[in-house]
Protein backbone atom coordinates (compact mmCIF):
# COMPACT_ATOMS: atom_id res chain seq x y z
CA UNK A 1 0.00 0.00 0.00
CA UNK A 2 1.20 3.49 -0.84
CA UNK A 3 0.52 5.71 2.21
CA UNK A 4 0.23 8.97 0.24
CA UNK A 5 -2.23 7.56 -2.30
CA UNK A 6 -4.11 5.70 0.44
CA UNK A 7 -4.47 8.90 2.46
CA UNK A 8 -5.76 10.81 -0.56
CA UNK A 9 -8.23 8.02 -1.43
CA UNK A 10 -9.55 7.93 2.14
CA UNK A 11 -10.08 11.71 2.22
CA UNK A 12 -11.82 11.73 -1.15
CA UNK A 13 -14.04 8.82 -0.21
CA UNK A 14 -15.09 10.70 2.92
CA UNK A 15 -15.93 13.82 0.90
CA UNK A 16 -18.01 11.78 -1.55
CA UNK A 17 -19.93 9.99 1.18
CA UNK A 18 -20.66 13.25 3.01
CA UNK A 19 -21.72 15.14 -0.11
CA UNK A 20 -25.39 16.11 0.06
CA UNK A 21 -26.02 17.60 -3.42
CA UNK A 22 -27.65 20.63 -1.84
CA UNK A 23 -28.54 23.60 -4.02
CA UNK A 24 -25.59 25.98 -3.97
CA UNK A 25 -23.37 23.42 -2.20
CA UNK A 26 -19.79 24.43 -2.95
CA UNK A 27 -17.58 21.75 -1.32
CA UNK A 28 -16.22 20.21 -4.51
CA UNK A 29 -16.59 23.40 -6.57
CA UNK A 30 -14.22 25.27 -4.29
CA UNK A 31 -11.81 22.42 -3.65
CA UNK A 32 -11.74 20.67 -7.00
CA UNK A 33 -8.74 22.51 -8.43
CA UNK A 34 -6.51 21.91 -5.39
CA UNK A 35 -7.61 18.27 -5.15
CA UNK A 36 -6.89 17.73 -8.84
CA UNK A 37 -3.44 19.34 -8.72
CA UNK A 38 -2.56 17.30 -5.63
CA UNK A 39 -3.63 14.10 -7.36
CA UNK A 40 -1.69 14.96 -10.53
CA UNK A 41 1.49 15.38 -8.47
CA UNK A 42 0.91 12.03 -6.75
CA UNK A 43 0.19 10.20 -10.01
CA UNK A 44 3.22 11.78 -11.68
CA UNK A 45 5.30 10.55 -8.73
CA UNK A 46 3.93 7.03 -8.39
CA UNK A 47 2.60 6.02 -11.84
CA UNK A 48 5.73 5.09 -13.87
CA UNK A 49 3.99 4.90 -17.27
CA UNK A 50 2.22 8.22 -16.76
CA UNK A 51 5.40 9.93 -15.61
CA UNK A 52 7.43 8.59 -18.54
CA UNK A 53 4.93 9.93 -21.09
CA UNK A 54 4.91 13.45 -19.68
CA UNK A 55 8.58 13.72 -18.77
CA UNK A 56 9.28 13.12 -22.47
CA UNK A 57 7.04 16.10 -23.24
CA UNK A 58 8.62 18.15 -20.41
CA UNK A 59 5.24 18.59 -18.75
CA UNK A 60 5.73 18.16 -15.01
CA UNK A 61 3.62 19.21 -11.97
CA UNK A 62 5.35 22.61 -11.46
CA UNK A 63 4.28 23.61 -14.98
CA UNK A 64 0.59 22.87 -14.30
CA UNK A 65 -1.32 25.62 -12.50
CA UNK A 66 -4.98 24.64 -13.04
CA UNK A 67 -6.87 21.37 -13.37
CA UNK A 68 -7.68 22.14 -17.02
CA UNK A 69 -3.94 21.95 -17.77
CA UNK A 70 -3.48 18.46 -16.32
CA UNK A 71 -2.35 16.25 -19.24
CA UNK A 72 -4.79 13.54 -20.25
CA UNK A 73 -3.89 10.13 -21.64
CA UNK A 74 -5.98 8.50 -24.38
CA UNK A 75 -8.00 5.44 -23.52
CA UNK A 76 -5.75 3.50 -25.92
CA UNK A 77 -2.92 3.91 -23.39
CA UNK A 78 -4.75 1.49 -21.10
CA UNK A 79 -4.36 -1.16 -23.81
CA UNK A 80 -0.66 -0.66 -24.43
CA UNK A 81 0.68 0.35 -20.99
CA UNK A 82 0.07 -0.49 -17.34
CA UNK A 83 -1.42 2.85 -16.35
CA UNK A 84 -1.38 2.09 -12.64
CA UNK A 85 0.26 3.21 -9.41
CA UNK A 86 -0.40 -0.21 -7.89
CA UNK A 87 2.40 -2.73 -7.58
CA UNK A 88 1.70 -5.93 -9.55
CA UNK A 89 1.13 -8.00 -6.40
CA UNK A 90 -1.38 -5.41 -5.11
CA UNK A 91 -3.67 -5.65 -8.16
CA UNK A 92 -6.53 -7.79 -6.92
CA UNK A 93 -9.04 -6.87 -9.64
CA UNK A 94 -8.78 -5.79 -13.27
CA UNK A 95 -11.57 -4.34 -15.40
CA UNK A 96 -11.41 -4.84 -19.16
CA UNK A 97 -13.04 -2.67 -21.81
CA UNK A 98 -15.95 -4.26 -23.62
CA UNK A 99 -14.64 -4.24 -27.18
CA UNK A 100 -15.08 -7.11 -29.60
CA UNK A 101 -13.19 -10.32 -28.91
CA UNK A 102 -10.73 -9.48 -31.70
CA UNK A 103 -9.64 -6.26 -29.97
CA UNK A 104 -7.04 -5.91 -27.26
CA UNK A 105 -8.93 -4.66 -24.19
CA UNK A 106 -8.06 -1.78 -21.94
CA UNK A 107 -6.97 -2.78 -18.44
CA UNK A 108 -7.86 -0.80 -15.33
CA UNK A 109 -6.23 -2.31 -12.24
CA UNK A 110 -7.78 -2.07 -8.77
CA UNK A 111 -7.12 -3.14 -5.21
CA UNK A 112 -9.34 -3.09 -2.12
CA UNK A 113 -8.91 0.66 -1.58
CA UNK A 114 -9.55 1.66 -5.17
CA UNK A 115 -12.62 -0.57 -5.39
CA UNK A 116 -14.01 0.99 -2.21
CA UNK A 117 -13.59 4.44 -3.76
CA UNK A 118 -15.05 3.28 -7.08
CA UNK A 119 -18.11 1.89 -5.30
CA UNK A 120 -18.58 5.02 -3.18
CA UNK A 121 -18.48 7.17 -6.32
CA UNK A 122 -20.86 5.07 -8.42
CA UNK A 123 -23.35 4.50 -5.61
CA UNK A 124 -23.67 8.15 -4.53
CA UNK A 125 -24.38 9.38 -8.07
CA UNK A 126 -26.61 6.41 -9.01
CA UNK A 127 -28.68 6.86 -5.87
CA UNK A 128 -29.42 10.46 -6.82
CA UNK A 129 -30.86 9.42 -10.20
CA UNK A 130 -32.77 6.28 -9.21
CA UNK A 131 -35.15 5.63 -6.35
CA UNK A 132 -35.29 2.32 -4.53
CA UNK A 133 -38.79 1.24 -5.51
CA UNK A 134 -39.22 -2.26 -6.87
CA UNK A 135 -36.82 -4.92 -7.97
CA UNK A 136 -33.86 -4.60 -10.30
CA UNK A 137 -33.35 -6.72 -13.41
CA UNK A 138 -29.91 -6.58 -15.02
CA UNK A 139 -29.63 -7.66 -18.66
CA UNK A 140 -26.01 -8.68 -18.11
CA UNK A 141 -24.23 -11.79 -16.85
CA UNK A 142 -23.63 -12.17 -13.13
CA UNK A 143 -20.38 -11.03 -11.48
CA UNK A 144 -19.22 -14.65 -11.35
CA UNK A 145 -19.70 -15.02 -15.11
CA UNK A 146 -18.15 -11.63 -16.01
CA UNK A 147 -15.53 -10.86 -13.34
CA UNK A 148 -13.65 -8.30 -15.48
CA UNK A 149 -16.63 -6.12 -16.40
CA UNK A 150 -16.77 -2.75 -14.64
CA UNK A 151 -20.44 -2.46 -15.65
CA UNK A 152 -21.32 -5.78 -14.01
CA UNK A 153 -19.36 -4.79 -10.89
CA UNK A 154 -21.31 -1.54 -10.85
CA UNK A 155 -24.62 -3.41 -11.11
CA UNK A 156 -23.64 -5.81 -8.33
CA UNK A 157 -22.71 -2.85 -6.11
CA UNK A 158 -26.11 -1.25 -6.78
CA UNK A 159 -27.90 -4.55 -6.05
CA UNK A 160 -26.00 -4.95 -2.78
CA UNK A 161 -26.49 -1.36 -1.62
CA UNK A 162 -30.23 -1.37 -2.34
CA UNK A 163 -30.54 -4.60 -0.38
CA UNK A 164 -32.97 -6.19 -2.83
CA UNK A 165 -32.18 -9.94 -2.82
CA UNK A 166 -34.88 -10.65 -5.42
CA UNK A 167 -33.01 -8.56 -7.98
CA UNK A 168 -31.64 -10.68 -10.81
CA UNK A 169 -29.02 -10.89 -13.54
CA UNK A 170 -30.66 -12.37 -16.62
CA UNK A 171 -27.71 -12.18 -18.98
CA UNK A 172 -25.51 -15.09 -19.99
CA UNK A 173 -22.04 -15.57 -21.47
CA UNK A 174 -21.73 -17.59 -24.66
CA UNK A 175 -18.88 -19.96 -25.46
CA UNK A 176 -17.13 -17.25 -27.49
CA UNK A 177 -17.33 -14.81 -24.58
CA UNK A 178 -20.16 -12.70 -26.02
CA UNK A 179 -23.13 -11.70 -23.89
CA UNK A 180 -26.71 -12.80 -24.48
CA UNK A 181 -30.05 -12.32 -22.71
CA UNK A 182 -32.02 -15.17 -21.16
CA UNK A 183 -35.37 -14.18 -22.64
CA UNK A 184 -37.41 -16.68 -20.63
CA UNK A 185 -36.00 -15.52 -17.29
CA UNK A 186 -36.45 -11.87 -18.24
CA UNK A 187 -40.06 -12.37 -19.32
CA UNK A 188 -40.78 -14.15 -16.04
CA UNK A 189 -39.54 -11.09 -14.16
CA UNK A 190 -41.81 -8.85 -16.24
CA UNK A 191 -44.80 -11.09 -15.55
CA UNK A 192 -44.06 -11.20 -11.82
CA UNK A 193 -43.76 -7.41 -11.65
CA UNK A 194 -47.07 -6.99 -13.46
CA UNK A 195 -48.81 -9.54 -11.23
CA UNK A 196 -47.49 -7.89 -8.07
CA UNK A 197 -48.07 -4.38 -9.48
CA UNK A 198 -44.60 -3.51 -8.24
CA UNK A 199 -42.26 -1.22 -10.23
CA UNK A 200 -39.26 -2.73 -11.92
CA UNK A 201 -35.97 -1.13 -12.98
CA UNK A 202 -34.39 -2.70 -16.05
CA UNK A 203 -30.68 -2.03 -16.58
CA UNK A 204 -28.48 -3.02 -19.51
CA UNK A 205 -26.48 -2.13 -22.57
CA UNK A 206 -27.97 -0.79 -25.79
CA UNK A 207 -27.27 -4.07 -27.61
CA UNK A 208 -28.95 -6.13 -24.87
CA UNK A 209 -32.07 -4.00 -25.18
CA UNK A 210 -32.06 -4.47 -28.96
CA UNK A 211 -31.85 -8.26 -28.53
CA UNK A 212 -34.68 -8.22 -25.97
CA UNK A 213 -36.92 -5.92 -28.02
CA UNK A 214 -36.36 -7.97 -31.19
CA UNK A 215 -37.36 -11.09 -29.26
CA UNK A 216 -40.54 -9.44 -28.00
CA UNK A 217 -41.40 -8.22 -31.50
CA UNK A 218 -40.76 -11.64 -33.05
CA UNK A 219 -43.15 -13.19 -30.52
CA UNK A 220 -45.67 -10.34 -30.69
CA UNK A 221 -45.29 -9.64 -26.96
CA UNK A 222 -45.96 -6.41 -25.10
CA UNK A 223 -45.83 -5.63 -21.38
CA UNK A 224 -47.36 -2.76 -19.48
CA UNK A 225 -44.85 -2.65 -16.64
CA UNK A 226 -46.17 -1.02 -13.45
CA UNK A 227 -46.12 2.74 -12.98
CA UNK A 228 -42.71 4.13 -11.88
CA UNK A 229 -40.86 1.33 -13.65
CA UNK A 230 -37.64 2.62 -15.21
CA UNK A 231 -34.86 1.78 -17.63
CA UNK A 232 -31.15 2.51 -17.37
CA UNK A 233 -29.52 2.16 -20.78
CA UNK A 234 -25.80 2.45 -21.32
CA UNK A 235 -24.82 3.03 -24.93
CA UNK A 236 -22.56 0.97 -27.12
CA UNK A 237 -23.10 -1.81 -29.61
CA UNK A 238 -19.58 -3.18 -30.30
CA UNK A 239 -20.91 -4.99 -33.41
CA UNK A 240 -23.08 -7.16 -31.16
CA UNK A 241 -26.46 -6.24 -32.64
CA UNK A 242 -28.08 -4.09 -35.24
CA UNK A 243 -27.62 -0.41 -34.44
CA UNK A 244 -30.58 1.79 -33.60
CA UNK A 245 -30.62 5.58 -33.11
CA UNK A 246 -31.44 6.37 -29.50
CA UNK A 247 -34.88 7.89 -30.18
CA UNK A 248 -35.88 4.75 -32.08
CA UNK A 249 -34.52 2.43 -29.38
CA UNK A 250 -36.32 4.34 -26.65
CA UNK A 251 -39.56 4.43 -28.66
CA UNK A 252 -39.41 0.63 -28.87
CA UNK A 253 -38.84 0.41 -25.10
CA UNK A 254 -41.98 2.48 -24.59
CA UNK A 255 -44.00 0.47 -27.11
CA UNK A 256 -42.97 -2.99 -25.87
CA UNK A 257 -42.54 -2.37 -22.12
CA UNK A 258 -44.81 0.58 -21.43
CA UNK A 259 -42.03 2.71 -19.92
CA UNK A 260 -42.36 6.38 -20.97
CA UNK A 261 -39.33 8.30 -22.33
CA UNK A 262 -38.94 10.37 -19.16
CA UNK A 263 -38.38 7.14 -17.21
CA UNK A 264 -35.51 6.08 -19.49
CA UNK A 265 -32.16 7.29 -18.16
CA UNK A 266 -28.96 6.95 -20.16
CA UNK A 267 -25.58 6.31 -18.53
CA UNK A 268 -22.15 7.20 -19.91
CA UNK A 269 -19.19 5.35 -18.46
CA UNK A 270 -16.16 3.28 -19.36
CA UNK A 271 -13.79 0.79 -17.77
CA UNK A 272 -11.02 3.42 -17.60
CA UNK A 273 -13.11 5.69 -15.32
CA UNK A 274 -14.40 5.28 -11.76
CA UNK A 275 -17.33 7.72 -12.09
CA UNK A 276 -20.28 7.76 -14.46
CA UNK A 277 -22.40 10.44 -16.13
CA UNK A 278 -26.20 10.34 -16.36
CA UNK A 279 -28.43 12.33 -18.62
CA UNK A 280 -31.42 14.55 -18.13
CA UNK A 281 -34.00 15.07 -20.84
CA UNK A 282 -34.21 18.59 -22.21
CA UNK A 283 -37.76 19.07 -23.42
CA UNK A 284 -38.41 19.82 -27.06
CA UNK A 285 -39.48 23.29 -28.17
CA UNK A 286 -40.45 24.77 -31.51
CA UNK A 287 -36.85 25.87 -31.95
CA UNK A 288 -35.04 22.81 -30.60
CA UNK A 289 -35.72 19.04 -30.65
CA UNK A 290 -35.59 16.97 -27.46
CA UNK A 291 -32.00 16.42 -26.31
CA UNK A 292 -30.23 14.50 -23.59
CA UNK A 293 -27.51 16.30 -21.65
CA UNK A 294 -25.07 14.27 -19.54
CA UNK A 295 -23.42 15.35 -16.33
CA UNK A 296 -20.72 13.78 -14.15
CA UNK A 297 -20.78 14.02 -10.32
CA UNK A 298 -19.04 17.00 -8.64
CA UNK A 299 -15.81 15.03 -8.12
CA UNK A 300 -15.35 14.70 -11.90
CA UNK A 301 -15.15 17.34 -14.61
CA UNK A 302 -15.68 17.14 -18.35
CA UNK A 303 -14.17 19.20 -21.15
CA UNK A 304 -15.06 19.12 -24.85
CA UNK A 305 -11.76 19.39 -26.69
CA UNK A 306 -11.00 20.40 -30.26
CA UNK A 307 -8.79 17.70 -31.85
CA UNK A 308 -7.17 20.38 -33.99
CA UNK A 309 -6.16 22.81 -31.21
CA UNK A 310 -6.30 20.59 -28.08
CA UNK A 311 -8.28 23.39 -26.43
CA UNK A 312 -11.81 23.43 -25.06
CA UNK A 313 -14.45 24.36 -27.61
CA UNK A 314 -17.06 27.06 -27.14
CA UNK A 315 -20.58 26.42 -25.84
CA UNK A 316 -22.60 24.48 -28.40
CA UNK A 317 -19.57 23.29 -30.37
CA UNK A 318 -18.49 19.68 -30.94
CA UNK A 319 -15.25 18.04 -29.86
CA UNK A 320 -13.73 15.05 -28.09
CA UNK A 321 -14.89 14.28 -24.56
CA UNK A 322 -12.14 14.57 -21.93
CA UNK A 323 -12.81 13.65 -18.30
CA UNK A 324 -10.88 14.37 -15.12
CA UNK A 325 -12.12 11.88 -12.52
CA UNK A 326 -10.74 12.36 -9.00
CA UNK A 327 -11.95 8.86 -8.09
CA UNK A 328 -9.28 7.42 -10.42
CA UNK A 329 -6.72 7.78 -7.63
CA UNK A 330 -4.62 4.70 -8.37
CA UNK A 331 -4.55 4.96 -12.18
CA UNK A 332 -4.84 8.22 -14.17
CA UNK A 333 -7.34 10.95 -13.37
CA UNK A 334 -7.34 12.71 -16.76
CA UNK A 335 -8.70 10.56 -19.60
CA UNK A 336 -9.03 11.52 -23.26
CA UNK A 337 -11.88 9.51 -24.75
CA UNK A 338 -12.60 8.76 -28.40
CA UNK A 339 -16.20 9.96 -28.06
CA UNK A 340 -17.67 13.13 -29.55
CA UNK A 341 -19.83 15.50 -27.57
CA UNK A 342 -21.34 18.95 -27.74
CA UNK A 343 -20.47 21.32 -24.92
CA UNK A 344 -23.61 22.11 -22.89
CA UNK A 345 -22.78 24.20 -19.83
CA UNK A 346 -20.90 22.02 -17.34
CA UNK A 347 -22.25 18.90 -19.09
CA UNK A 348 -22.39 17.57 -22.61
CA UNK A 349 -24.61 16.13 -25.30
CA UNK A 350 -23.29 12.79 -26.54
CA UNK A 351 -22.92 12.60 -30.32
CA UNK A 352 -21.12 9.33 -31.02
CA UNK A 353 -17.82 7.67 -31.66
CA UNK A 354 -14.98 9.50 -33.35
CA UNK A 355 -13.03 7.50 -35.90
CA UNK A 356 -9.40 7.75 -34.89
CA UNK A 357 -6.21 6.16 -36.07
CA UNK A 358 -5.29 3.71 -33.29
CA UNK A 359 -2.12 5.06 -31.63
CA UNK A 360 0.63 2.65 -30.66
CA UNK A 361 3.68 2.78 -28.44
CA UNK A 362 5.51 6.09 -28.43
CA UNK A 363 2.89 7.63 -30.73
CA UNK A 364 0.25 7.43 -27.99
CA UNK A 365 0.31 11.14 -27.32
CA UNK A 366 0.27 12.31 -30.93
CA UNK A 367 -2.86 13.86 -32.39
CA UNK A 368 -4.60 11.55 -34.83
CA UNK A 369 -6.83 12.55 -37.74
CA UNK A 370 -10.48 12.48 -36.74
CA UNK A 371 -13.76 12.31 -38.57
CA UNK A 372 -17.27 11.77 -37.27
CA UNK A 373 -18.45 8.18 -37.49
CA UNK A 374 -22.23 8.00 -37.73
CA UNK A 375 -23.48 6.22 -34.66
CA UNK A 376 -26.58 5.16 -32.76
CA UNK A 377 -25.47 7.51 -30.03
CA UNK A 378 -26.96 10.40 -31.99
Amino acid sequence: MNPELSSYAARLRGLIQQHQFLAGEQAFHERFDSLALELFALQFKYNPAYRKIWEARQLTPPAVEHWTQIPAVPTAAFKELEMSSLAPDDRTTVFHSSGTTEQKPSRHFHNTESLALYEASLWKWFQLHFGDEGKLVFLTPSPEAAPHSSLVHMFETVRREFGLPESTFTGTVSADGSWAVDFTATRQKFEAACDAERPLTLLGTAFSFVHLLDHLAANDLQFGLPQDSRVMETGGYKSRSRILPKPELHALVTARLGIPPEKIICEYGMSELSSQAYDSVIRATKEKPMARHFQFPPWARVQIISPETDREVAEGETGLIRVLDLANVFSVAAIQTEDLGVRRGDGFELIGRAQLAEPRGCSLMSHSPIRIQHSALK
